[in-house]
């Protein structure tokens, strides 16, 4: 842009002495355990904020998984002898405004006591600026009053540190600085004037280079042209007894933007705080009071119920990010543009049903209705997406697809759906879900495909729920199908996913394991935990790469006990919580805590340095959560799991992702039972939390499905099907079916099937029943054992298109397991 349109747009440029060294480096983001993540609770108020170490990280504008800024500090320099960098020589505290809020005070003091900064960083309550009270105070007894402080800003905007554009503006007798990429702005300044200002390429012609090199600005250039840039400007502080509001807004001209600054500074700062704080009243009002179940008086559950609601966009209501962070971001530059700050279908159920349990309807209801509307043509939902719906990462997760429809039927049972009816949905991703499984590409830590005891247990917590709705709306023949979809896997968890031949802990042979790998291309994919090898993501170039699928465990299979499908006193479980805290449970000053599973390469590695493609996977607080809800679910006190999640938070009650699980290594600032670099706060963990909590109050799982329980431990509903059930589909060809079951052949399309119990001497043709689930299905009684040993085969004669499918299957009759096996 020139300076003759700026001109028109009322604000001016300085001059045109760009400055030297462009593109500049690499650039970088920045740390992503954040000491705290807000926004104002008005959806008028586009924009959020991160803090690291007492300064500005990352902003996000006008969407919340749109970041705009890499970081905003001050400098301090005496001009001759020392500069300080806030972040990095500074001793730094940050604590809450308030209990509610998500406004934070930072206090960041130099190590010899010479000066302090103290910081009370908020958003306008109404439009997309960020506040930083600032108050610098020197020390009496130090003897120079001469200290100079600078504001360093280095924008990274439309998501991206390259390319941007920085300029030295003016608007009347103010002068501010302003940087634009690709139609998105941005303009700093403060209610107290600047003395000088520059614009630099990073690493070459910046603010903090100039100072670092003799203490003293000498550098100040005009512009800084597409690079990777950095703004600095002197604060005349002492204009106001080193008091001053300095603000950063976002809009999209450069007139949006500093229009914005000027209107929130043209207002007192103590008046925002005051509305600030009233809005984050407003969320509590209809708050459950779990206080009394926490064990640190309801701290952290009332900032994780800040968080979660944070982390909701206002542009596209209900839509729900993971996390305001990009994991070990200070190695991370523009080629990573989606971090954590995207939608995760299972992050975000996860939030919206930790809502529910704190008693908000109203955005569980914005989320459910969001999820609907961001429904892929086919019934799934995207591994993870933007807010506005477009993909990033394309796997598929069956958990994810299962997961909004557990969220439907909660929101139904609780009276929540209002005039939203999300049969519709339901439907469709059910539909997938008999289609795709029921063995997933992705399980829930995103790195494998085959059969998964987590995801097995989502997916039949699903489609129950499904047969549910499907019963109300007066369609018993939709929700029998369900429910005998759901026999079938049920009958065959222990089968795909539980090994018998263990050797992680003497004694113990039988028991769950992470998952059992199939490759999803081969529809003849043998599903044996014993055999599986198993490759293993996020491992050192050098190392070992895969194991035996049955030497692998995680703690997934706990999802059979919380949702009902499996009794937490069952002797498979049982053996497998010894198997998995032998192998991944360990004891943290905190309380205990357990690794995703074996050889995790996803974390920090030993030297504390980031995670970069391989690592070592730490400690995740949320599986503390997990395991909390098992041990409540067994009659057993889940105190001791609540309170180490309290003490796992930070000091702001921010819950990491991970936490370090070995001896403290204070210079990459790794402590035992501390956050790693990873992110924090994860709001699936905040999540968990608020779950338990509610758990804990109510004496019963939260998440557990009576309808499920009843179905698989109580055993009290009827069964439509006496006998075992054995699903064949092209995608996945059974090749044996139990004596005296059923063999249901399914498939997409209406088809005849022409069968055969004996080599063909004789022949019976079926016509296929079709479903209101987009499958059509014949089901061939398979004789007792030893009627006949031949297989049953059998091929496909398409009716729509009234042609033969041209190959014969066959499927293997084997005798019926002993009784209790």
């Amino acid at each position: 842009m020139t300076s003759r349109s700026c001109k028109k747009a009322l604000t001016s440029f300085r001059g045109n002495n760009n400055a030297f060294g462009a593109p500049g480096i690499p650039p970088r983001w920045t740390r992503g355990n954040k000491d705290g993540v807000g926004t104002s609770y008005s959806a008028d108020s586009k924009i959020w904020y991160t803090v690291w170490r007492g300064t500005l990280t990352e902003l996000y504008y006008p969407t919340v998984d749109r970041p705009q800024l890499r970081d905003m500090e001050y400098l301090v320099s005496d001009g001759s002898t020392f500069f300080h960098e806030e972040k990095r020589q500074l001793f730094c505290e940050v604590e809450r405004l308030g209990r509610r809020d998500l406004g934070f005070l930072a206090i960041n003091s130099d190590p010899e006591g010479r000066y302090l900064i103290r910081k009370e960083i908020i958003s306008d309550p109404h439009l997309p600026c960020i506040l930083q009270r600032t108050r610098f105070e020197i020390s009496e007894d130090y003897p120079s009053k001469e200290l100079q402080l600078y504001a360093l800003c280095a924008p990274h905007l439309d998501g991206g540190g390259s390319g941007n554009s920085a300029y030295v503006g003016r608007v009347g007798e103010h002068d501010l600085l302003v940087a634009q990429k690709n139609g998105t702005w941005l303009a700093m300044c403060a209610t107290v004037p600047f003395k000088r200002l520059s614009c630099g390429y990073v690493g070459a012609s910046d603010g903090w280079t100039d100072l670092n090199e003799n203490y003293q600005m000498d550098w100040e250039y005009d512009t800084a042209l597409n690079g990777n840039v950095a703004m600095i400007g002197e604060i005349d502080y002492q204009k106001s007894n080193g008091e001053f509001t300095l603000g950063i807004a976002l809009g999209n001209s450069i007139h949006n933007a500093v229009t914005t600054l000027f209107q929130s500074l043209g207002l007192p700062f103590s008046d925002h705080r005051i509305k600030f704080l009233e809005q984050w009243d407003r969320p509590y009002q209809k708050l459950l009071d779990l206080d009394r179940a926490s064990g640190d008086s309801g701290n952290l559950y009332n900032a994780s119920y800040s968080v979660i609601l944070a982390h909701e966009d206002k542009t596209y209501p209900g839509a729900m990010i993971a996390s305001m962070s990009i994991p070990w971001g200070e190695s991370k530059g523009d080629e990573d543009k989606g971090g954590y700050h995207l939608v995760w279908t299972r992050d975000m159920v996860n939030s919206a049903m930790a809502l529910l349990a704190a008693g908000n309807m109203e955005t569980p209801l914005r989320s459910l209705i969001y999820l609907s509307t961001s429904q892929l043509e086919d019934g799934s939902f995207p591994q993870n997406f933007w807010i506005d719906g477009q993909t990033y990462w394309r796997g598929i997760q069956l958990d994810e697809v299962a997961l909004p429809i557990i969220l439907a039927w909660r929101m139904h049972k609780a009276n929540a759906l209002e005039c939203f009816d999300p049969y519709e949905m339901v439907i469709r991703a059910a539909s997938f879900l008999l289609k795709m499984g029921p063995a997933t590409q992705q399980d829930r830590w995103e790195e494998a495909s085959g059969f998964s005891p987590s995801t097995l247990a989502t997916k039949i917590a699903a489609l129950i729920c499904a047969a549910q709705f499907a019963r109300i709306r007066g369609d018993e023949e939709t929700a029998r199908y369900l429910e005998e979809h759901c026999d079938f896997l049920e009958s065959h968890v222990e089968r795909w996913t539980c090994t018998t031949m263990g050797s992680l802990v003497p004694g113990i042979t039988r028991h769950y394991i992470r998952i059992t790998p199939v490759d999803l291309n081969n529809p003849t994919q043998n599903a044996d935990p014993n055999e599986g090898i198993l490759a293993l993501a996020n491992q050192p170039p050098w190392g070992k790469q895969q194991y035996p699928a049955r030497d692998i465990v995680d703690a997934g299979f706990l999802e059979l006990v919380r949702y009902g499908i499996r009794s937490p006193s069952d002797p498979i479980i049982l053996d497998s919580l010894k198997v998995v805290d032998a192998v991944l449970r360990t004891e943290t000053p905190f309380g205990p805590s357990w690794h995703r599973y074996n050889f995790d390469g996803y974390g920090q590695k030993d030297d504390g340095s980031p995670y970069d493609g391989w690592g070592r996977g730490r400690l995740w607080p949320l599986l503390t959560g997990e395991r909390g809800h098992y041990e409540l679910a067994a009659g057993h006190d889940v105190r001791p799991f609540l309170e180490s999640m309290e003490k796992f938070a930070s000091a702001t009650a921010q819950l990491p992702e991970q936490v370090w699980d070995t001896t403290d290594i204070p210079a990459a600032h790794m402590r035992f039972g501390r956050s790693t670099g990873s992110v924090k706060p994860l709001v699936w963990a905040h999540s968990e939390y608020v779950k338990l909590l509610r758990s804990a109050s109510d004496g019963v799982v939260f998440d557990r499905l009576p309808e499920v329980a009843d179905r698989y431990i109580a055993k009290s509903t009827r069964r439509s099907l006496n006998r075992p059930l054995e699903v064949w589909k092209h995608r996945r060809q059974a090749a044996a079916a139990v004596a005296g079951s059923i063999l249901r052949i399914q498939a997409i399309k209406p088809f005849r099937l022409h069968w055969s119990r004996d080599e063909w001497k004789t022949t019976t043709d079926t016509d296929s029943t079709p479903t209101k689930l987009g499958v059509d299905y014949v089901d061939i009684p398979v004789p007792e054992m030893p009627v006949s040993a031949a297989p049953i085969r059998f091929t496909f004669f398409w009716t729509a298109r009234n042609s033969w499918e041209g190959k014969d299957y066959a499927v293997k009759i084997e005798a019926a397991p002993p009784a209790g096996k």
